[in-house]
């Protein structure tokens, strides 16, 4: 059973997108799962009772599921990450995270400020111990199979051994998550050759021979396309923030080129959206920011009710799959070998 706090009131489309999503995400998920909309309640009740009198009138049988937490404050885009911890200790972001805190939830999930998703829940959930910087991890579509890319976004500055720690939050997430067993792990550089790349990812690359973990060594950028190289298979792709987050904005742009460009060329629209829909961000719909001692789910900002659906599927998985507990397990064993 997971209990997942939303936070209601986050995102471009909020409120109408996040109450959608969560009643979407009850219909698929099972029984034994439940959702906590925390937000502004006068707003939320009537985000809902709109829904379940109009467009999602047929999902009403889950609204025994539902619950809402009031938060009266709310996170706005421009607010600074550092004074919204402080300043906006209400705010459905704090709120939602502080139930996690105080173990009346299992997880949460947001499409407001990541830099403020980020602080509060370190704030609140603290990271796991020996652990210096939390990670985001996020799924890109390959020819292979699904790659868990981390870090795409948090630390735009990483140290040698921050990065080994980010590849063993994002092997203990594709191992949880994903299913893969003793995931292959890359690290992103300009070549394949040990001593190609900055003074940081050569020494990442010797670290990472040392780890324990299944290092297939370094990849470059057209590995993720593809999967892996051309003699390894891949699951797990490291690299610091400032590229992972690069690298990501640029494959959101690869499926609306694609799709414009055939269609100029006169194939049809819905066959190439089909096709191409597992390049589209809300598929997957959150990103989760590991190293915390929870479940932290990251959405995209323009998020739409689909997108926080699946946000909300993945953060139960997060917790039935006990990746949390998993990593806290690894990092320890790995402080404790490394003393």
């Amino acid at each position: 059973m997971a209990r997942i706090a939303l936070d209601a009131m986050g995102g471009d489309f909020a409120p109408h997108a996040t109450v959608a999503g969560a009643l979407l995400a009850l219909a698929e998920l099972d029984p034994a799962h439940s959702i906590q909309l925390v937000g502004q309640t006068a707003v939320v009740e009537a985000q809902l009772r709109d829904l379940l009198n109009g467009e999602l009138s047929a999902l009403a049988v889950h609204r025994d599921r539902l619950s809402i937490v009031e938060a009266p404050d709310v996170i706005e885009m421009t607010d600074r990450p550092s004074a919204v911890v402080r300043g906006k200790p209400n705010s459905s972001m704090a709120v939602g995270l502080r139930l996690q805190a105080e173990g009346n939830s299992d997880a949460f999930v947001s499409a407001g400020s990541t830099g403020a998703q980020m602080a509060t829940s370190m704030v609140l959930l603290r990271l796991h111990a020996g652990l210096k910087r939390p990670a985001i991890a996020t799924f890109f579509p390959s020819l292979r199979n699904t790659l868990v890319v981390v870090d795409s976004g948090a630390n735009v500055d990483c140290s040698p051994e921050e990065l080994v720690q980010f590849a063993r939050l994002g092997a203990t997430y594709a191992e949880c998550v994903l299913g893969r067993a003793n995931p292959a792990v890359g690290l992103l550089s300009i070549g394949e050759e040990p001593e190609k790349g900055n003074a940081v990812t050569k020494e990442a690359h010797l670290l990472l021979r040392a780890s324990g973990l299944n290092f297939i060594g370094n990849v470059e950028g057209r590995d993720l396309p593809a999967g892996g190289t051309e003699h390894h298979g891949l699951d797990v792709v490291v690299c610091d923030g400032f590229v992972g987050n690069v690298l990501l904005k640029f494959y959101e742009g690869i499926g609306p080129l694609m799709i414009e460009t055939l269609r100029k060329a006169g194939v049809d629209s819905a066959q190439l959206e089909a096709a191409l829909k597992h390049l589209d961000y809300s598929e997957h719909g959150g990103a989760p920011l590991l190293g915390v001692r929870g479940v932290s789910m990251i959405a995209h900002g323009k998020s739409s009710s689909r997108a926080i659906k699946n946000a909300i599927k993945a953060a139960a998985q997060a917790v039935t799959s006990g990746m949390n507990d998993l990593i806290g397990q690894r990092l320890g064993d790995t402080t404790e070998s490394a003393a």
